[in-house]
């Protein structure tokens, strides 16, 4: 499975708001000038983001977003599905595929139901709070350390 930017781009606008909120809610242009990428790019992932329950938006002067629940409450992996759509190592194990018509002649499915089960159950296991609370490393934008053990 290979992440798109989409779904990088989606967790960096999320750990960057998890990190700032505290001060009040968080402009998209500040996002954008920390993290490097355009505002209008940063706002087609928080529509996707707000559309799942994940960031909520205020209006007005000093409007901007704010994670809709706590951090600790927020996986990867929602993150991920929300700007991915899935997190299926190969197309016939999404949902928007339908029934594969080899399915039940496939020597493989087995071994993608199983890599797709790791795959979730470790993006579902890291939350949103994990990968703010990792330190920022100087000269790097998006580099975070999660504890494989």
């Amino acid at each position: 499975m290979k992440i798109s930017t989409k779904g990088r781009y989606a967790l960096r606008l999320a750990i960057d708001v998890a990190r700032q909120q505290e001060s009040g809610p968080v402009s998209l242009r500040e996002v954008s000038e920390r993290q490097g990428f355009s505002v209008k790019y940063i706002e087609q992932l928080a529509g996707l983001l707000m559309h799942a329950g994940i960031l909520e938006s205020t209006r007005g002067a000093h409007g901007g977003y704010t994670l809709a629940r706590d951090a600790a409450n927020i996986s990867a992996g929602e993150i991920l599905r929300a700007s991915e759509g899935s997190t299926a190592p190969v197309a016939c194990l999404d949902d928007d595929f339908g029934v594969c018509p080899m399915r039940e002649q496939c020597t493989t499915i087995s071994f993608w139901e199983g890599l797709d089960k790791v795959i979730e159950t470790y993006v579902d296991s890291v939350s949103l709070a994990d990968l703010a609370s990792q330190p920022i490393q100087e000269g790097e934008m998006c580099e975070f350390e999660v504890d494989l053990s």
